[in-house]
């Protein structure tokens, strides 16, 4: 690492409080629970309207910028063509967009709608309420969570590819912000801090999911210390992958994730009830598309109650908080893609698969408490952790499941672990493309001290805190990009069109036989 890195103010105020708050967490981890709680309680009390606007209109932006004509622009210059090929782009966006969380909620959401109700009136356990989880865990998991990724990854990869400057956020908000140090600093520490709070949350998470399935397979129970222990070797492991690069260890454990997953979806698929699976995925996509906007807009100030804030909010606020990793990511693998083609795929592809994947796990928990009385959304009340494992006891192969499941969300660990660190090291270099070993180990152990810490604080409910806190000032940043990339854009020369260059071939032929 070069000595300048060392004295660069975003590496060491980020760096510093990230520390402090891992040695307050494990000295104190009463005190540190009991603050999270108090936390977590003001801002989705405070703030779950201007998360629910914010992206909204992120949305509708980026919706609205990919039907115009700067869609046709090229993130890099006209002749730069994608660095990865299509499966391997959607595998390292699908790794790292998602990670453990969706193996985790895939049917932990859905079982928690259909156990208790999104709406006071709906029976709990009824046909109804099932529909009604169904859609709801689409709309949750859906375009909403991916617009927040692309507005960042849009921006970065534009200036970086396009325009040839750095990967940091602060210098996407130049437009609107200036150039002043002190502003710079500020906005990258805040990135900096979001990103290490956004992905130790998924780590947490799926380190919990990792110990509910060993437990399910092999009766380990459930404590901190073997979280310990997993989180320990997911380190090791990312640091390994780390080592080797992003066109290397990212590229072929990405793949790796992506072909097991889809390997795991199709058994359950065929094993599971498929056309209940089929016309579930169906129906949940016609509600997902009809309640978009109630959904997206929806509060409950009128007959109070907290449902919506312990899952729409926190959702967006855990997508916000690590969005500038994802969004820094998946600029740096969508280089030479237009911005129509990003947006499109980043947008539609990625919520696509994480529908059919919730169809597929969370239709078959679905019929089986439906139709055999399985008691999987009791179980899931009890522990969330086990929601996958209880689905698994109803399919053939249960404990191949598991373990290849545990394996799963294994890999999906280390490659978002992986691909975090790689980011925090960039931004904490001065947006270098090739960061240093070091700066990669430092924020690695850092991001697993953090994880570790909020797990023996207070579990989930720290994890949920430290996404909704740390995002809180980073969505006002987010507008601001949104702000700073229609400032670019219209600045932009707009390339020329195949069908401009034919007009003009056809208008230049009639002119010179006239002639």
């Amino acid at each position: 690492m070069d000595k300048n890195d060392w004295k660069n103010p975003v590496f060491i105020i980020s760096g510093i409080i990230i520390m402090m708050l891992v040695i307050l967490g494990a000295l104190m981890p009463d005190q540190f629970g009991k603050v999270s709680s108090m936390l977590f309680n003001f801002t989705t009390k405070n703030f779950g309207w201007f998360y629910l606007l914010a992206v909204f209109a992120i949305i509708i932006f980026l919706i609205g910028l990919s039907i115009s004509k700067y869609g046709s622009i090229r993130l890099g210059g006209e002749d730069t063509r994608p660095e990865f090929p299509f499966f391997t782009w959607i595998g390292m966006l699908f790794s790292a967009g998602f990670g453990s969380g969706l193996v985790f909620w895939g049917v932990a959401e859905p079982m928690s709608h259909f156990f208790s109700t999104p709406f006071a009136g709906i029976e709990p356990q009824s046909t109804t309420a099932a529909r009604v989880a169904m859609g709801y865990s689409f709309f949750h998991w859906g375009i909403s969570q991916w617009s927040v990724f692309a507005i960042v990854g849009l921006v970065i990869g534009f200036l970086q590819f396009r325009k040839k400057k750095d990967g940091l956020v602060s210098t996407a908000l130049e437009p609107v912000a200036g150039k002043k140090p002190a502003v710079k600093h500020t906005i990258d520490s805040l990135a900096v801090i979001s990103t290490v709070m956004g992905i130790a949350t998924s780590v947490g998470l799926g380190v919990m999911q990792m110990n509910g399935g060993l437990t399910a397979v092999f009766g380990l129970g459930n404590s901190f210390g073997i979280q310990l222990v997993i989180i320990l070797v997911i380190f090791i492991s990312y640091m390994l992958s780390s080592a080797t690069g992003l066109d290397k260890g990212i590229r072929y454990l990405s793949n790796l994730n992506l072909g097991l997953a889809i390997g795991l979806l199709l058994f359950v698929f065929i094993t599971g009830p498929t056309v209940f699976i089929l016309e579930t995925f169906t129906v949940a996509v016609g509600d997902y598309i009809s309640h978009f906007i109630e959904y997206s807009l929806r509060l409950q100030p009128y007959i109070g109650g907290t449902w919506v804030r312990d899952w729409t909010i926190f959702y967006w606020a855990w997508v916000i908080a690590w969005s500038p990793y994802v969004g820094a990511f998946v600029a740096r693998v969508s280089k030479g893609r237009t911005i129509r083609e990003f947006i499109t795929g980043v947008m539609i592809i990625p919520p696509a698969i994480a529908c059919l994947w919730i169809a597929v796990f969370g239709g078959t928990a679905l019929w089986n408490d439906i139709n055999l009385n399985a008691g999987i959304a009791e179980a899931v009340n009890e522990d969330l952790t086990l929601a996958l494992f209880q689905t698994y006891e109803h399919l053939p192969m249960t404990n191949v499941l598991s373990i290849l499941s545990i394996f799963l969300i294994l890999i999906f660990l280390v490659t978002s672990a992986d691909s975090a660190t790689y980011i925090l090291a960039s931004m904490t270099t001065k947006g270098s493309l090739f960061p240093p070993l070091f700066a990669k180990i430092v924020w690695g152990g850092l991001v697993s001290a953090i994880a570790a810490v909020l797990l023996y604080a207070g579990g989930l409910e720290a994890l949920q805190t430290a996404s909704l806190i740390s995002a809180l000032p980073f969505t006002l940043v987010l507008l601001l990009l949104t702000a700073a990339i229609f400032r670019l854009l219209r600045r932009e020369p707009l390339p020329v069109r195949s069908a401009d260059v034919r007009r003009f071939r056809r208008i230049e032929k009639e002119v010179r036989k006239n002639n």
